[in-house]
């Protein structure tokens, strides 16, 4: 074990710092750099109806635990519907895409490996003014923050392979 290493812990509502990205609230439990590059943890608020393109990372493996809300989840060619209490563990390179569903927030425990990809979230998004989901007019402009994705997800290992989950209701 590594002399240097050093435990990491954060009482509730307490986080190593805050970012608005996607039209929701990223509380950075874990930084890579606090985890040697091995871990990031996060947990994420999103709005209903945020949805994710197909996608893959080539990098990183990446694990949910949803906590409050109903998601529906592409991993693969396998569609799941996902409620409070669910996990889901995506391996590296397998595309997966997401949309967030119902009338409530989601809230979830994400998790990657190695954990250098949440500050994929940082350089896209901003500094969170306040831990909740930004309101009208926080955040960037959408168009602003799809081109921030396209000109940054590829130093991450992000590839988009396709369109994102329909809106209409899982059948």
């Amino acid at each position: 074990m590594d002399d240097e290493a050093t435990a990491v812990m954060r009482e509730p509502g307490s986080s190593a710092h805050e970012t608005w990205a996607m039209g929701s609230l990223f509380e950075h439990l874990l930084v890579a750099g606090e985890s040697a590059g091995r871990l990031g943890v996060a947990v994420v608020t999103q709005p209903p109806g945020i949805a994710t393109p197909l996608h893959r990372h080539t990098r990183e493996a990446e694990a949910f635990y949803l906590l409050e809300g109903e998601m529906s989840y592409r991993a693969g060619e396998e569609q799941f519907e996902l409620y409070a209490g669910c996990f889901m563990y995506l391996p590296q390179g397998l595309p997966h895409a997401f949309r967030t569903r119902g009338t409530s927030p989601v809230r979830y425990l994400a998790l990657t490996e190695p954990g250098h990809l949440l500050g994929l979230y940082d350089e896209v998004g901003v500094p969170a003014a306040a831990r909740r989901i930004p309101g009208e007019g926080e955040g960037l402009p959408m168009a602003e923050e799809i081109a921030r994705w396209n000109e940054v997800g590829p130093r991450y290992g992000l590839e988009v392979v396709g369109p994102p989950i329909p809106e209409e209701a899982p059948a």
